[in-house]
């Protein structure tokens, strides 16, 4: 009855499953729920000054930083890593720094983050042409 448009990373020529397979869903949120334990962790031990509501605030400025960084350095977050997943851009290799510091910004904005395509890819993820696979 439907049109039928194939498996998720078809049209970006990635497999249906296995390593390099666009992430799904439910480990993609788990990976960012794992670095923004962390980042609310160190936040609060070490910029806060033990203020709950500070912690918060600094913890979004080192999501942004441990993003920038390990995003752009080795391709993941420490809750990527965890749960097997990569960022890499859509022809295959690490996305450049200006692309990883836009993606970040755009992530954090929150917004793009949440309106995905059919591939399951945030628009923060096609803006900065980059795609979340699994290792």
């Amino acid at each position: 009855m439907g049109v039928e448009f194939g498996y998720r990373g078809q049209q970006l020529g990635l497999p249906e499953e296995g390593s390099g397979s666009i992430a799904r869903p439910g480990r993609r949120f788990a990976a960012l729920f794992i670095d923004w334990a962390l980042c609310l962790l160190i936040a609060y031990g070490l910029l806060s000054g033990g203020k709950a509501q500070a912690a918060s605030n600094w913890a979004l400025v080192v999501f942004a930083v441990l993003s920038v960084l390990t995003v752009g350095t080795v391709g993941f977050t420490p809750g990527k890593r965890l749960l097997g997943l990569r960022v890499i851009a859509e022809g295959g290799g690490r996305i450049s720094l200006p692309r990883v510091v836009l993606r970040t910004v755009l992530l954090v904005v929150v917004i793009p983050a949440v309106v995905w395509d059919r591939d399951g890819r945030g628009l923060h993820d096609r803006l900065t042409r980059a795609v979340q696979v699994r290792i």
